[in-house]
């Protein structure tokens, strides 16, 4: 059990937080009330000081064996709770009053369907300490909790309401843990990039945040979603408010199968509803973007083998890929295909579109890859250069081949980067982290 050491008084009321050693944490901090199938509302204040302690409980999510495989068991521990609207905040242990440092608002990835903001590998201990940076994790809900309402009845993207309305929590109380709200970047990864595009769409975004670093965004499969969620919300017709959360998770492997024939689409089932508050209808989406562009700096890449995450979910495709020599030339094209059609075409056309409507962007490819791994630079390869500490990643098959030192030495210059990003240093035209990413400056031509 953590020991309270600290007690900050934001405006929602006090709070007692712990210390970690290099940071202080405050943990599980509620930013927002729900029940099922409805939008949140503000938490409300209270007088009594809450003891930010504990992790914020994971919204109710099927356990992947392939994924604790390749990423470790990184839900280990925490509690599940489908009222798991929280959010930890991590800032430097020595952090001043009124120092006003960068925040860094952090959304977990997971198709939608799975993650935690508290997951262990994505503890940003590291990046808080070394940068000085003040790290908000947020957790909300996912799958049938989340992402598949279809009217009134059943809203649509709650899970991004969710988002939203952390972002909001974090403008009314940052200040009061050491961090500056005119300076907030929100960044995310995979399913949490792609919610990071998506609140870029509502006219609140400016005020709210004000850069964005969107790490490996499935963009090239956001769009055409219509007929496959309507197969799906009518699939889960069966689930009602009084359904039980474990038999809701269930359930909801049901659903996705009538995901099945749609192609790349339904490697991603689950996810934000065009045309549905607070998002605008989808033909109007660019320009949503357009709108907010002057006043949010993205920074925006993906990994260079994306796709080769997924090949072993793919029996046939993965037994093909390794015939002596004709395998290793099927990967690449494989590979190569799916990466640019979910992943690189898409996050150019993002941002050359964001820059034409007058934004400022760069795009970014990350090469790293542990040695001889198998998974080479996939996706999810960016997360133990960002987050996490040797304990948490020991045994995952990403890094299986790396030593921590090496995995360490690549981070850290990609965790200066990222926080130079969040402080308003301006990125230079061109640049490299030499055998780890390469960046440059978006042109609208």
């Amino acid at each position: 059990m953590a020991t309270t050491t600290l007690t900050f008084t934001p405006p929602c009321g006090p709070i007692h937080v712990w210390d970690d050693g290099a940071v202080i944490r405050a943990s599980g901090i509620p930013y927002a009330v729900a029940e099922r199938f409805t939008a949140p509302a503000p938490a409300p204040d209270w007088v009594e000081p809450f003891r930010a302690t504990g992790p914020a409980p994971a919204c109710p999510q099927v356990r992947s064996p392939f994924l604790v495989e390749v990423l470790g068991d990184a839900m280990a521990g925490l509690p599940r709770d489908e009222a798991c609207q929280r959010l930890s905040i991590t800032l430097p242990n020595d952090v001043g009053e009124g120092e006003g440092l960068p925040v860094m608002v952090w959304i977990h990835g997971g198709s939608y369907t799975t993650g935690a903001g508290d997951a262990a590998i994505m503890d940003p201990g590291r990046l808080v300490a070394e940068q000085r940076v003040v790290v908000v994790s947020l957790t909300y809900r996912l799958g049938l909790f989340g992402y598949l309402g279809s009217g009134p009845r059943r809203p649509a993207n709650l899970g991004l309401l969710d988002q939203l309305e952390a972002l909001r929590w974090v403008q009314r109380n940052i200040a009061a843990f050491g961090g500056d709200p005119d300076r907030v970047t929100v960044f995310g990864q995979s399913a949490g990039a792609d919610a990071v595009a998506h609140l870029m769409a509502i006219p609140a975004a400016p005020s709210l945040f004000h850069r964005a670093i969107l790490q490996s965004p499935p963009l090239g499969i956001s769009r055409g979603r219509h007929q496959m969620t309507a197969a799906m919300a009518e699939a889960a017709e069966v689930v009602t408010t009084d359904t039980p959360a474990e038999d809701v998770v269930t359930l909801q492997a049901e659903v996705e199968a009538h995901a099945g024939g749609f192609g790349l689409l339904a490697a991603m089932p689950f996810g934000t509803q065009y045309g549905h508050h607070p998002l605008p209808a989808e033909e109007e989406i660019e320009a949503a973007w357009d709108r907010v562009a002057p006043q949010i700096e993205v920074l925006i890449g993906h990994t260079a083998e994306e796709a080769r995450l997924y090949l072993p979910t793919r029996p046939a495709l993965h037994r093909a890929t390794r015939i002596p020599v004709l395998g290793a030339l099927l990967r690449r094209i494989i590979v190569g295909y799916v990466t640019a059609a979910v992943y690189t075409r898409a996050i150019h056309r993002f941002a050359t579109r964001h820059v034409r409507a007058g934004g400022r962007a760069h795009t970014y490819v990350l090469t790293w890859a542990a040695p001889g791994n198998p998974y080479g630079a996939a996706h999810t390869i960016d997360l133990p250069l960002l987050f996490g500490e040797e304990s948490t990643w020991a045994g995952t098959g990403l890094l299986t081949g790396a030593a921590w030192e090496d995995i360490d030495t690549a981070g850290r210059p990609v965790r200066h980067l990222w926080a130079d990003f969040a402080r308003g240093a301006p990125l230079e035209t061109r640049g490299r982290i030499p055998g780890v990413l390469r960046y440059r400056a978006a042109h609208h031509t």
